[in-house]
């Protein structure tokens, strides 16, 4: 691949410069919104709202008989905020549990959109052509008024992230301390619906009903592995969904009858599976490296533990014992020749002559503070 001629092309091809945008567009408004959805424990609500849109889209065209981008993707706002309307209707007045309902809405309301698709395609005109690509997508059919309908949909949502912030902040994390302050928090839960509809609803020509759960779901994931701060999570998971969305442009222009959807999704599962692996906040490598320095700091505890408890029979802080001694007292434990040498680096132990291990001025201070302050913590436990 030449970097340089797809940069080029990048800037100066019409039809990958406005995919790349669309699919940018489409990446930084979903990782925004979908960061809430995951941090209320609604990723499914995603997928829920993106097939809940098809009989929108379908109404849409059957009543107008056009196909502009504006006219359709406010028939897919209208369904999807229906949807949640029956949904929140369901949770409040049943014993439903919220996965049960948004399955239950995901189902009907896609299966009425499945419908009217297979109706419309049998019309005796042509206009209905095309409809189907908002199934699975068709990123190459995208103009530039489209880019710029999807800019101004995802514009609005993200304003009006800034502007209720910090009430969606108190939705996300403490809805009952929200409503002790007086704020509503059904309206509130609405309004953040209603955007999180507006992100699905813009990416559906790009990514299509059936894959557009991932770019909701898969960039707020791979934020969340980086940072426990909310506000540096969405603007991760913005950017990851931004980077996905040109990189899937990008890669399918260069391999030929490559999609573009199921491209971008893949990009951003796989930056998912690199954040998993190796952020430095949850990533799965960075935790078993914790783990493993917490281990051997526990393992270095534990023998200047014993060696200090040893001395200390014999009236001398730095008296000797050999390494037998101190595996007998633990014969459970491994690695007791490395875990002296690494306080042997560290100045806290030593081995003298006869190559017995004694503890350094410094080991047995700390020593004797881990053991003090053990002793504390237990008589605290006692009284109380």
């Amino acid at each position: 691949m030449d970097i340089l001629k797809v940069l080029h092309d990048l800037v100066f091809d019409y039809t990958l410069r406005t995919v790349a945008l669309g699919a940018g567009t489409l990446g930084i408004a979903s990782g925004a919104l979908g960061s809430f959805a995951m941090l209320r424990r609604q990723s499914l609500l995603g997928d829920a709202m993106s097939h809940a849109a098809l009989p929108g889209i379908v109404l849409a065209f059957l009543l107008t008989r056009a196909k502009t981008p504006l006219v359709l993707m406010a028939g897919a706002i209208l369904a999807g905020w229906l949807a949640t309307l029956f949904m929140m209707s369901l949770l409040r007045t049943t014993r439903l549990k919220q996965d049960s309902v948004l399955g239950f809405i995901l189902s009907v309301f896609f299966g009425f959109g499945l419908m009217l698709l297979t109706f419309v395609q049998r019309l005796p005109d042509a206009r209905q052509a095309g409809l189907d690509r908002f199934l699975f997508g068709q990123a190459a059919t995208l103009l530039e008024r489209d880019v710029i309908t999807m800019a101004a949909l995802g514009g609005v949502a993200l304003l009006a992230v800034l502007a209720f912030w910090k009430e969606f902040k108190l939705l996300s994390f403490d809805p009952e301390f929200g409503a002790s302050l007086g704020f509503s928090m059904n309206v509130l839960d609405v309004i953040l619906t209603t955007l999180l509809v507006i992100a699905i609803v813009i990416g559906l020509q790009a990514v299509g009903v059936v894959l557009m759960s991932a770019m909701v779901v898969a960039p707020a994931a791979a934020a969340r592995q980086w940072s426990d701060r909310l506000g540096v999570m969405v603007v991760l998971a913005s950017a990851f969904g931004m980077l996905a969305g040109v990189s899937g442009a990008v890669l399918s222009s260069t391999v030929p009858h490559l999609s573009t959807g199921p491209t971008i999704v893949l990009v951003i599962s796989a930056i998912v599976l690199f954040s998993f692996t190796f952020a430095t906040s949850r990533g799965l490598l960075w935790a078993g490296l914790r783990r493993l320095r917490q281990r051997q700091w526990l393992q270095m505890e534990g023998v200047l533990r014993d060696l200090y408890l040893l001395a200390r029979q014999h009236d001398d802080s730095q008296h000797p014992h050999s390494q037998a001694v101190l595996q007998a007292m633990n014969p459970g434990r491994a690695g007791i020749a490395h875990t002296l040498n690494v306080l042997a680096q560290r100045g806290l132990v030593r081995r003298e002559e006869n190559g017995e291990w004694s503890l350094s001025t410094e080991g047995a201070r700390q020593a004797q503070e881990r053991i003090e302050n053990e002793t504390q913590d237990t008589t605290m436990e006692g009284t109380s």
